[in-house]
């Protein structure tokens, strides 16, 4: 089982030993291996799905709302190598500071969009209509 410090990155890595994920048809052995986005897709609906699992109560993907999405980006935000440099920082504004600063690092917002595009695909895949309200909130 992760340790309280890690599973929030465990979860955000897709590996956690807490609840199984749903486990999505494998390709057959003689099939070609999947490409690194529809990797990347099923990982992030996988972890996507563990997340609403866990929430408290847990939430089915067709109960998902705008505002479990948004949950979704701010907890995964968190794990960001990205420095956002706040405005009372002294590196504020500068493209190479010169020192290092407590800042923190987010999730790079071409990774987010990246994602999005990643998670609407999953969705539609999984059954997901395009006119429901989940993709229309994506927009």
């Amino acid at each position: 089982m992760a340790s309280p410090s890690n599973k929030g990155k465990n979860i955000a890595e897709g590996s956690t030993s807490e609840q199984p994920l749903p486990q999505q048809p494998q390709p057959p052995p003689n099939s070609p291996a999947l490409s690194r986005y529809e990797s990347q897709k099923r990982r992030d609906w996988n972890t996507f799905g563990q997340y609403l699992r866990n929430q408290q109560p847990p939430v089915h993907i067709s109960q998902c709302s705008s505002n479990n999405i948004l949950d979704f980006l701010q907890y995964l935000d968190q794990f960001g190598k990205t420095k956002v440099h706040a405005h009372g920082c002294i590196f504020f504004g500068q493209v190479e500071p010169a020192g290092q600063c407590n800042c923190p690092l987010k999730q790079a917002w071409g990774s987010l969009d990246a994602l999005i595009g990643r998670l609407r695909a999953a969705y539609e895949e999984n059954g997901g209509l395009s006119e429901k309200p989940i993709c229309r909130r994506w927009d």
